[in-house]
Formats: C-alpha cells, structure tokens, sequence
C-alpha cells in the first residue's frame, strides 16, 4: 500500500503543474563534430553546448522566440523558434569566412536501407534498462517481443521470428556466441551501445544475406571533439535485492588519438513470483568494452575490445527427476522446488565468456569515395553445469569453445543522385566440444567457412522519391565430427541416406563426419516516398536464405539449460524467404505515427515441436524435435506518439502476428499473441527535469497455436496410469502497469545527477507468458521497484 501513497504522490505532485516549453539540440561545424562550449541565447536564458554539442534550455514561454548561437571562428545562426511545444533545433555552423545558407532541423542518420523501417533505441530508453538485457530495450520497438528462458535468459522476437534469424551486430561485427539456441542470449552488455538500431526485414544485405526476421545493428559512442567526460549508472532493484553499477569515461579528439572504456558489474540472487521464490534464478556479471582510434584527415585505425564474463542461474523446477513429478508440475501449475531465498548460484547454472576484437582501416579517396577493411576475432566459451553427483559435481555437462575470424572489406561512391556500396567477407569457424566433461556434447565439433559479395545502389529519381535495389551471393560449408549413438542412428533412419558418413565405430556408437555445402543468393528492392505533408511512404521487397545452424542439424541429447531433450535433423533443407513490407508515417508537430503491414512466406520453416517424455540417467525431461514446413506470417505493427500538450505526451503501440503452417494447414508454434502498450508521460523540464510515466501493458491470450499435446504414463497408486500432457495450451491474457520518475539534481560540487525510481508490476500480477520456455514451471516475476542514480561528469 505504501508504494501506492508514494505513486499516488507523484502524480499529484505532477498534476498540479503549468506548462512551459524546452530547446534543445546539438551544435556541430561543416564536417558533424560537435562544437564545444558554443554560445546559445534567447531572450529569457542562456547557455552553452556541452562536451558533445548537445544543449537544453527549460521553461521557455510559448510564442515566437529568436535563437543566437554562436561559436569562435564560425558565422552566427540568427533563427526564429515557434515555441507552441518542446523544440529540437539541431544546428550546423560554418567558418565565418562562408556564409551561412541553412539551419539543419532534422538529424542526418545512416541508414540501412532507405525503403525499410528502421528504429533506434534512443539514448534515454539505454540508460533507463542499463540492470537489464539488451532484449528488454528493444521491447520498446513495435513488434519486437522477448523470448525468455526463466528471468534473465532473453532474446528478441521481431515479427514472430528470433535467434538465427534475427542476427546481432556490434560496430559491423556480427555477434557468434552460439545464438542458435533459444535459451542462448546475446552476450552483449547494454550499457556499451551508443545507438541501437532495429531493422525489420533482410534488406541490410551489406551485413547479411540470412536475416530472414530483421536483425539488431548496435554502435559505440564516437565522440570527435577535443574532451574528456564520463559518466556512472547505479541500479538497485527490490526482486532479486541486488543491483548494477556501470561506469564509462570517453576522450575525444578531432584529429589525433580518442578512446572510449566501460566497465559493468551485475549481481542479483534469486528473484521471485508474487507467491514465491524462484529458486536458483540469480545472476552474476562482469564486463568491459573498450576502443581506441587514431584520426587523420584521409584514414582512420580504430580498435575495439569487449568482454562479456556471466553466471546464470537455471531455475530449479525445471529439472525433475521422473516423469509422474514432471507431469505433475506441468498440469498442476506449481513448481515442485522451492526454497528460501539465496544469492548462491547452483547447479544447473550457465557460465559464459565472449571475447570480441576488432581492428579497422577506413581510407578516404575523396569527400565522395572510401574504403574500410576490419578482421575480427571473436572467442565464446559456453558451459553448462547440469546436477551431477560425486567427483562429476563440479564439473560441466556442455563444455563449447567457439573461435571465429572474420575479414569484410566495404566500398563506398557517392554521385549527385548515386549511392553505390560494394563489399566482400570471408569467414572462418572452428567449434570444439571438449571431451572431458564425459557427456556426450549436444553440438559436435565443426568448422565452418562463409565467403560472400554484395552490391547496393540507391538512386535518387528526384528529391522526394527514391528507390534502392541490392544483391548478395553467399557460399557457405560445414563440416563436423560426431558420435550418434546406432540406437538413435537406426531410430532416426539414417542409414540409407548418411551411412556413407560413417568413418568409425566405438562400442554403442557410430562415429560420423557429415559435410554440407550451400549456395545463396539473397535480393532486395524497395522505393520510398516523401510527402509535402510530413507524410513517408516505405516499401520493400526482399528475398533471403537461412542455413540449418549446428543446433537444427546435430542436436542430439539433453540441453542442460532449458531442461529438455532436443534432436536435430540431418535432412533438413535451408529456409527459403521472401516478404514484402509497407511502412507509412507521419511525422508532424503534435501528432506522429508509423503503420507497417508485412507479409512473410518462409519455404522449409524450421521449428522445434515437441514429441513427449524421455528418462535418463539424469531424470525425466521433455524431448523436442526440429522439423520443417512451408510457413506464412503476417501481420501488423503500429505506433503513435501525440503531444497532447507542452507537458503531456501520450504513447500507443500495437503489434500482431498471425502465423500459419502451411503444410499442415495449422497455426505456428511460438508466435507471439497480440500486444497493445500505452502509457502517459508527464515532463516538466523547469522542475529539475520532472519526468512521470504510467505505462500499461496488455497482452492478450495466443489463440492461434497448434495441438501438440501427447499421451505418457504416469505412476499413480503404485501402477502405470496414461495421461495426456498438455504442453500446447497458451496461459491466460495478462495486463500489467508500470510506473517510471526521474528528476536531475546537482550534487557534488554541482555535479550533475539524474535519480530515478521505477516500479515494474505494480498491482503484483499473477501470470505466465506463452514465449516463456519456463512456463510450464512457473509464474513469472512479481513486483520489482528499482532506484537508479547517474552521475554525469
């Protein structure tokens, strides 16, 4: 209740308040560096641009308002505001021996593709999940839903599609962190993104010819202007009583040497559902990214470090010991463990470190023409720790090190209405399953090798029409060594199509040495639109191909991490994609808005179904097979943003997805149900920057699912008795509220300082969410208030 006083506070505290107007922006010079120290003034308040341009100006009145600003060496801008609501004036200045033409008022971004919706994660919405997942940011993105494994094992959905196909690049390098298992996150640390960009489609063909569902595309800060500043975010959070603290310091240079380093520290114990503790939920964290550049008027050498080290912690109901107790929590909606709270992280845990490095030479020709060159090497070792007895108990069940370089070259001309971009890559993969963990491994080890080339043109037809077209051929080959136990082998009908593979025989097992090659092409072409009316019309047209990855071939035994057996498919085809989306916006003063229609028809869609129970040595678990069919997605996203007033801004979103398997004439497993978000902001940036926000959250029950349901014995008065499992049936329709304030103070010598306080699940709903793999378990988490305080300096 005493949460709720407070909540009931805030608002009042915020209801009560007059509406003034805020000026904010960024300054740079002709070449978009940031112009330290420049001179903004008005006729009611000054000030000056901070260390990377950017300045605010709070409680402007409403009306018409004239703008100085003004810099050493450059010509000032003399500009009228109409200040009938908040103001971004982003202003570019020139030499003052040059007159100055124009004042930018929008920002100039590059982008993947100019026919395909493209949104950023801004920079507040960053900071605000800095305790979370990378995942959990993007979730502010219309049709972007979270594919979880328990509290903190998540993976972005975007439009009904997710891990392979959904790729992540971190400043170009694309993330190989063994992304093809669904309770495998990205081992990214949030806090090291500068910008966050999400792509709906397979049109970023200079990154990749496979992102059949989108893809992730993160960048560090680059900071140009000769400074030195940093800045610490500490977050603490009531469910799971612990926290974060991320600390970052960034020296600029216009010319010369400039750096960049990050650290991050997490540790959270177990967290809980409204009703009880969800044992062995906790995790741990410690990271580093760091960069350092040398710039020259023709080229740059940059290189970049990161290190993201994790603990995590699988929850312990989800690993039973026969199949009476497995049957039992599925049906009975209790999770059979529950013990008291504790910061110990026990078996079956994750452990997790990636190494990623990156060198790059980018020379300049000419203001229209440049070449850059990176060679990446990235390192992920995975193991995961299942209950194991006697001298095995410390020792891990999966022991994976994944070594992969990667050398990509990318040219770029610019002509008057003419974009060219050209490129090549190559790849080399070597996966290495140890031996002495004395399981047989669920991948096997392999080497991999990718060799590709791409061309995209963009042209221009006139200032407000433009159409972009591109093409990508990419050849791809496998190879891996690995035992099948010839009870499987025989199971599964392997003989008379792979026993040519069979190099060897051990005991029970054949040893095997399978290889498959591939050649694709993949396409996009799209136009775009400008309207006089702040209109922007967007269609894309894109064709792509997706290999099986290790997991959808060779998966053969029990994945520790999610609890349950999973059997790849040495038949499988690749996936064969062609959708088409459509994107129209508006952008206007007090209302903006973006609808995306899109239709997606995938041939040979690849999918984990589950067959029934299996009993090991280890215990009772779930068995989940990969199969294939001919798939069609379709659905709609939609958004809106509506300054309802100087003050008041009110927020709607909507995404739906309607999949369908179309071989068997049934819907898709694991598509997301329907979702509408909504929320309310309160700002009033002349009280320190007030911000209030009431967000509700519903999301409706998946109607659309297939019946996979399956018949298993049970033991029940000492006899075997046949029940039927249900493990189709999607839970209920949920709503949630949230609430998030923040307010900037100066402290410490007049530091700047930015403390906000969030609640997550007010009312402390019941629930469970059907892209949960852990809701057979458990309900998901309960309330969660987190306070977090940064430091600017």
């Amino acid at each position: 209740m005493r949460y709720l006083i407070i909540l009931f506070f805030l608002l009042w505290f915020g209801f009560s308040s007059y509406g003034q107007f805020t000026l904010s922006g960024t300054i740079t010079n002709e070449k978009n560096q940031p112009l330290t120290g420049s001179h903004i003034h008005t006729k009611y308040l000054n000030t000056a641009s901070n260390p990377i341009g950017e300045f605010e100006i709070n409680g402007l009145p409403k009306g018409e308002l004239r703008v100085y600003i003004s810099y050493l060496g450059y010509t000032t801008c003399d500009t009228l505001v109409d200040m009938t609501e908040d103001v971004v004036l982003n202003v570019q200045l020139k030499p003052s021996e040059t007159k100055l033409e124009s004042v930018t008022v929008k920002q100039k971004t590059t982008k993947v593709s100019s026919s395909l919706s493209e949104q950023r994660i801004s920079k507040a919405s960053i900071e605000r999940n800095s305790s979370k997942t990378l995942a959990d940011a993007l979730k502010e993105v219309p049709g972007v839903s979270l594919l979880r494994t328990g509290t903190t094992i998540v993976k972005p959905v975007i439009n009904g599609l997710h891990s392979s196909r959904v790729p992540i690049f971190s400043n170009q390098v694309r993330l190989e962190d063994q992304q093809w298992g669904t309770e495998h996150a990205p081992n990214f640390d949030l806090n090291a993104a500068g910008k966050i960009s999400v792509v709906k489609g397979a049109s970023g063909l200079q990154y990749s010819g496979d992102a059949v569902g989108g893809m992730v595309i993160i960048e560090s800060m680059s900071v140009k202007q000769d400074t030195l500043f940093g800045k610490t975010i500490v977050s603490g959070s009531s469910n799971g009583r612990g926290g974060t603290i991320s600390s970052s310091i960034h020296k600029g240079n216009l010319k010369g040497w400039r750096w960049n380093a990050l650290g991050t520290f997490t540790y959270f114990g177990d967290r809980e559902a409204p009703d009880y503790i969800l044992s062995n939920s906790g995790n741990r964290e410690l990271n580093f990214s760091g960069d350092v550049s040398y710039i020259k008027e023709n080229y740059e050498l940059s290189a970049f470090y990161s290190l993201y080290n994790a603990t995590i912690g699988i929850l312990s109901a989800s690993h039973i010991g026969n199949v009476t107790d497995l049957y039992n929590s599925i049906n009975n909606q209790v999770p059979y463990r529950i013990d008291d709270f504790t910061y110990s992280i026990e078996q079956p845990r994750q452990a997790i470190h990636h190494h990623l490095f990156k060198f790059n030479y980018l020379q300049r020709f000419d203001e229209s023409s440049s070449i850059s060159t990176f060679y990446s090497l990235q390192f992920n070792n995975r193991n995961e720790f299942d209950i194991r007895r006697g001298e095995n108990v410390n020792k891990s069940a999966l022991d994976l090190e994944l070594t992969t370089h990667s050398l990509q070259s990318d040219y770029k001309k610019e002509w008057e209405r003419f974009t060219l971009k050209t490129g090549i890559s190559g790849l080399f993969q070597n996966n290495f399953a140890n031996p002495r963990t004395g399981v047989r491994p669920l991948i096997p080890t392999y080497v991999r090798f990718d060799g590709s080339g791409y061309g995209i043109g963009t042209y221009e037809i006139k200032e407000d029409l433009i159409v972009d077209g591109g093409i990508r051929y990419d050849f791809s080959t496998i190879e891996a060594t690995k035992y099948y136990l010839k009870s499987r082998w025989d199971e599964r009908g392997y003989q008379g199509d792979f026993g040519d593979i069979i190099i060897g025989e051990a005991a029970s097992q054949w040893l095997t040495k399978p290889r498959f090659t591939f050649h694709n092409v993949s396409a996009s072409l799209g136009v775009r639109k400008d309207f006089q009316s702040d209109w922007k019309w967007l269609n894309n047209l894109s064709l792509s191909n997706r290999n099986p990855n290790p997991s959808e071939f060779f998966s053969d035994g029990l994945h520790h991490s999610t609890g349950q057996i999973e059997l790849g498919d040495l038949r499988l085809k690749k996936e064969e994609s062609l959708k088409f989306s459509s994107s129209l916006s508006k952008n206007g003063k007090s209302f903006s808005m973006e609808i995306n229609p899109f239709l997606h028809y995938i041939s040979n869609f690849m999918y984990l179904r589950p067959i029934g129970f299996e009993t090991t040595i280890r215990g009772a678990f779930p068995v989940w097979e990969f199969q294939q069919t001919n798939a069609r997605l379709m659905g709609l996203d939609f958004h809106s943003t509506w300054n309802i007033h100087s003050n008041w801004q009110h927020k709607f979103s909507f995404a739906y997805v309607n999949g369908e398997d179309e071989s068997k004439n049934q819907p898709l497993i694991d598509m997301p149900p329907m979702t509408i978000s909504s929320s309310i902001d309160f700002k009033k940036p002349k009280w320190n920057g007030l911000l209030l926000e009431l967000q509700s959250e519903t999301v409706f029950r998946q109607n659309r699912y297939p019946n996979f349901n399956f018949e298993t014995d049970i033991v029940l008065d000492g006899e075997f008795v046949p029940v039927l499992v249900d493990i189709s049936t999607p839970p209920k329709a949920y709503q949630l509220f949230h609430f998030y304030s923040e307010m900037k103070v100066k402290t410490f010598k007049n530091l700047d300082t930015t403390i906000a306080l969030s609640i997550q699940n007010i009312f402390n709903t019941n629930y469970r969410d059907y892209l949960n793999r852990q809701r057979f378990f458990v309900d998901e988490m309960g309330r969660n208030i987190q306070l977090q305080v940064k430091f600017n300096y």
